[in-house]
């Protein structure tokens, strides 16, 4: 029985989710299907773009957290606490 592979099948060998044996298989059928290679090639390119980005939350929103946890009420002012 020869196994189709999907792009979903693609991904998964993209993100190294896939047995050694899955890989020589995954391999072949890049090899022999121009779309799947295709897509194989487009998917390495948006991983990679994917690593690149980098997130930071806004100054606001870092100072209401801040602001939010030095008024909850299980963080009483240091002149309240036991010790």
């Amino acid at each position: 029985m020869i196994k189709t592979f999907t792009q979903d099948d693609v991904i998964r060998y993209v993100y190294e989710e896939t047995s050694p044996e899955e890989n020589l298989l995954i391999e072949d059928a890049l090899m022999s299907e121009p779309d799947l290679m295709t897509f194989f090639l487009e998917a390495l390119e948006l991983r990679a773009l994917m690593n690149k980005i980098e997130r930071q939350p806004r100054k606001n929103t870092v100072q209401a957290i801040l602001n939010y946890s030095q008024h909850h009420p299980a963080n009483p002012p240091a002149r309240l606490r036991r010790s």
